[in-house]
């Protein structure tokens, strides 16, 4: 019987993906009001150049457009779709065409959930995750993590652009820390290097990279890339090495807008 009450909820959540309706395509340009709430509570988005700004919108406004975002036990708000979008843009804005070929929704829970997709009861720490098998394609977001991610202006951790790291990690067929798309083959090897240089670094105590850093490669590669946008002058300051390959990645530089 309690074998039962897990698969509950799982079925429910494929039945969900099944009979969905599909909303896509439906995301015009950013109203004043939209923007207003983007500056406010973005600042990431904040700090671009006047130029880039007029750019990031545009990305922000085509991702929606072709990416659903809906909720599962709570109603979907305008400003969890920007922030959702905000997400996927900061870390590839420095590329001039990309698209998340391998997401087609992100799901927004309004709290932590567990491995068994129960947002109710114990044993709920997962914040966010990206799925595979019959959730291929999907992302599961906590509205409680997407909130302070952006709201805690004093922390290193965003948990949504965690997720999005992933899918970008994802993309060459493989989560393993190493976005063969997006660094040059001459890099690979010192990257892998410093990875596990940094690791023994965290174990000793001696890093203020985030512990979970060291589950895996891809979880390493997550986890920096969230200190590398959230703070990106302390990470640079503290993590040249690793802030100077980020940089070539991601092809972004974003020390430079907070000096």
């Amino acid at each position: 019987m309690e074998g039962l009450f897990i698969l509950i909820p799982i079925l429910l959540l494929v039945v969900y993906f099944i009979l969905r309706k599909d909303n896509r395509h439906n995301y015009v340009n950013l109203s004043e009001g939209d923007k207003q709430l983007l500056f406010k509570n973005v600042s990431y988005y904040q700090q671009l150049e006047v130029d880039d700004k007029p750019r990031f919108e545009q990305k922000l406004s085509e991702f929606l457009s072709y990416v659903r975002i809906e909720g599962v036990g709570t109603d979907i708000t305008v400003l969890d779709k920007i922030l959702i979008a905000s997400s996927a843009i900061i870390p590839v804005f420095g590329f001039d065409n990309w698209k998340y070929n391998n997401l087609s929704s992100v799901v927004l829970y309004p709290d932590t959930f567990n491995t068994e997709f129960q947002y109710e009861g114990e044993e709920r720490r997962v914040m966010g995750m990206v799925g595979n098998g019959f959730m291929n394609g999907q992302m599961i977001l906590s509205r409680s993590a997407l909130l302070q991610g952006f709201s805690n202006s004093a922390d290193k951790e965003n948990t949504a652009i965690h997720e999005f790291v992933h899918l970008l990690d994802k993309s060459d067929g493989a989560t393993d820390g190493v976005p063969e798309h997006l660094l040059k083959h001459e890099y690979t090897i010192p990257w892998v290097k410093m990875i596990h240089e940094e690791i023994r670094r965290i174990e000793n105590g001696k890093s203020d990279i985030n512990p979970y850093a060291i589950t895996n490669e891809a979880e390493f590669f997550a986890v920096v890339s969230e200190y590398f946008f959230e703070k990106p002058e302390q990470f640079n300051a503290k993590h040249p090495e690793l802030y100077d390959t980020l940089s070539k990645i991601f092809l972004q530089d974003p020390a430079k807008k907070t000096l």
